[in-house]
């Protein structure tokens, strides 16, 4: 008799569970460990308003992950992940706080809840263990004699190659998916949301937002930094060119809107 599979409950990083984009903490950590230039950070924070501002497209992940290969090609791989408290110091203050509690909820009715992101495997890992998560998804780099190519090393997680990397953690794992979640705020995690049985669209641009409408899933939509960035966002790239670290000494120390109390979606 087989034992019995369990559910699981997998979450997107940015502008799902973080306001915005973990990147731009990467950023500012490559700065100060003398890895990117200033005027390099301000083409990654460019990228990122535009993130911010549209949400996750090809042509956006495709030009941000290229910039940072190029970036981390032939670096010491400890390097990168003496970065990452910085990282996380930037990042664990934008935590949405309602999804941290929905993913509580999830792990106390004994769902095992993860990470899936296109960012470093490095930086799921790490913020997975400091949230008391069970794991993380993220994009693994390839190490040559202890220095990065700048080449993934497994399936990059982005599209089809996240849902790949859930099946992979899943069959591992024994986790039945048709009985677990999903959470994303973006169109290019339509393969993972499809993939499960409960999927869930949290702060989703306007291509999910019609499509989670269609399908009847659950909607949450508590991002109002991002509304205000839509109206200021020509003035705010602008300003980028001459106050970089200024803007992310500002975003790193302000918290994540509070926003509405949201029930938990599957307890009505």
């Amino acid at each position: 008799m087989e034992p019995a599979k369990q559910a699981a409950a997998f979450f997107d990083l940015d502008r799902t569970l973080v306001a915005g984009s973990s990147g731009i903490y990467w950023a500012r950590a490559a700065v100060d460990a003398g890895i990117v230039s200033r005027r390099q950070m301000v083409r990654l924070l460019g990228a990122n308003l535009k993130f911010r501002l549209r949400g996750s497209t090809d042509e956006s992940t495709d030009a941000i992950r290229e910039r940072l290969s190029e970036l981390v090609a032939g670096r010491d791989a400890m390097e990168l992940r003496r970065m990452m408290p910085e990282v996380l110091a930037g990042v664990l203050p934008r935590l949405y706080p309602q999804m941290l509690e929905i993913a509580y909820d999830h792990q106390d009715a004994g769902r095992k809840v993860y990470i899936a992101t296109a960012s470093s495997q490095i930086v799921a890992e790490m913020l997975s263990d400091v949230l008391g998560f069970d794991g993380g998804i993220g994009a693994v780099p390839e190490i040559v004699d202890g220095r990065m190519t700048g080449r993934d090393s497994d399936v990059f997680p982005y599209r089809e190659g996240k849902a790949q990397r859930i099946i992979e953690l899943a069959e591992r794992e024994g986790i039945d998916l048709a009985a677990s979640y999903a959470y994303s705020d973006s169109e290019s995690d339509l393969p993972m949301l499809r993939l499960v049985g409960h999927a869930v669209a949290v702060n989703p641009d306007g291509e999910l937002e019609a499509i989670a409408a269609e399908e009847g899933w659950e909607l949450m939509r508590f991002d109002q930094l991002g509304r205000k960035l839509m109206a200021l966002g020509a003035l705010a790239l602008m300003g980028l060119v001459g106050t970089a670290g200024r803007t992310v000494v500002v975003r790193r120390s302000a918290a994540p809107p509070a926003g509405p109390r949201l029930r938990t979606p599957w307890r009505r």
